[in-house]
């Protein structure tokens, strides 16, 4: 089943799956919002930026840190990972019992003070993605669990440096009926513009001729300018500590509901985010529709657990959120990286490049990789 718009398809939902609520097409709209968020999630996951993947953490404005903000996604530098294979294994699995277990044979859990009552895998099977269990200095010991195919889990014990190299946030507004437009639209498109172009030490400005140049600020307190796009390029190819080191690539992703039209046909709230970002993905409405069909509304049993989980958690009923970007059911994880794996090229194109003009997905994934193999102990450190 296809659907021409995503107003159409939240209309769909508001029908079929949240006919209980007081406001069906609000409910609908905040859904079809976290399903932006979620395949997000799973694009980096399939990526495998897995271990670098922060969720809603506090990410402090670039020299000043009594300003922090929460984004969806942030990429941090991986400083070591430890994988454990857990044959068996009790429920919940905490952060407590992991310490308790293994802090007398892992040297490197014992450097770290543990995060307590966090529960990286629920008595409902409930997952906690990219869950801190501990914390020392600038690292944060994060808890990455997967299921293996028969019994037992695998857990990646990964530390992460605080200061992360990429952000990734989301943004979404729905239009009320007889609305052409949604009165938080701008509003929305402020926030992510001013989180844009605050967090990192690379900074945006307009030279007379209304050119976009960037300045970034060396430790010594120099200067250092040039043609916006050409500095962009020369920071994630180089090695110099003073441009990577407070630097922190910016992608944002929108979803069309009325509000952001096109990357041919930009209102202005869209024109903000673009010239904000360093990256503005589209997410299309056909792309969004193509994964509903596939995974949420499929009768297909391969995608059974995803389908359960969404339901779940939006029945009139529900008791947890099994279906987040920050929780997610156990069997609807294994579902959703295995639909991403198998699917992925045709799931890129489901991303338009907004900005910058004329790139495509494939140069920001290029990109990531290299700030993620960059020599961060020696940037962070010099």
């Amino acid at each position: 089943m296809a659907y021409q718009s995503v107003d159409q398809l939240q209309k769909m939902l508001a029908d079929s799956v949240f006919s209980y609520a007081q406001d069906k097409k609000k409910a609908a709209g905040r859904a079809l919002g976290t399903l932006v968020e979620i395949i997000t999630f799973y694009l980096l996951k399939t990526w495998g930026l897995a271990p670098s993947v922060g969720i809603e953490r506090g990410l402090q404005e670039y020299k000043n840190p009594a300003i922090t903000h929460n984004v969806e996604y942030s990429l941090h530098p991986v400083r070591f990972s430890q994988q454990l294979i857990l044959e068996s294994y009790g429920l919940p699995l905490t952060s407590t019992k992991i310490f308790r277990e293994f802090a007398g044979k892992l040297q490197h859990l014992r450097e770290f003070t543990v995060k307590s009552s966090q529960q990286l895998l629920t008595s409902e099977r409930i997952l906690r993605n990219s869950c801190v269990i501990g914390e020392r200095r600038q690292l944060v010991l994060v808890g990455l669990v997967k299921e293996l195919q028969g019994a037992g889990l695998e857990l990646d014990l990964v530390a992460q440096y605080r200061s992360p190299y990429a952000v990734f946030e989301c943004k979404r507004v729905g239009v009320e009926e007889g609305v052409k437009k949604g009165p938080q639209t701008i509003e929305k498109a402020k926030q992510g513009a001013y989180v844009a172009r605050t967090v990192s030490s690379l900074q945006k400005i307009r030279v007379h001729s209304g050119a976009l140049h960037g300045v970034i600020s060396k430790k010594d307190g120099t200067l250092y300018s040039k043609p916006y796009a050409a500095l962009l390029e020369e920071i994630v190819d180089s090695s110099d500590p003073d441009l990577l080191r407070d630097f922190i690539l910016t992608v944002g992703v929108v979803s069309n509901h009325g509000n952001w039209f096109t990357s041919d046909n930009q209102n202005k709230e869209l024109m903000v985010l673009a010239q904000s970002y360093d990256w503005l993905l589209f997410l299309t409405d056909a792309g969004l529709s193509e994964f509903i069909r596939d995974v949420l509304l499929s009768d297909n049993p391969a995608v059974a657990p995803a389908r359960v989980a969404f339901r779940s958690s939006y029945s009139a009923t529900k008791t947890k959120n099994s279906f987040t970007k920050v929780q997610m059911a156990l069997e609807a994880d294994t579902v959703l990286q295995n639909y991403f794996a198998a699917n992925i090229r045709r799931i890129q194109p489901w991303f338009n490049v907004i900005a910058p003009a004329r790139q495509a997905i494939e140069k920001l994934k290029g990109q990531i990789a290299m700030l993620s193999k960059k020599d961060w102990p020696a940037i962070l450190g010099a």
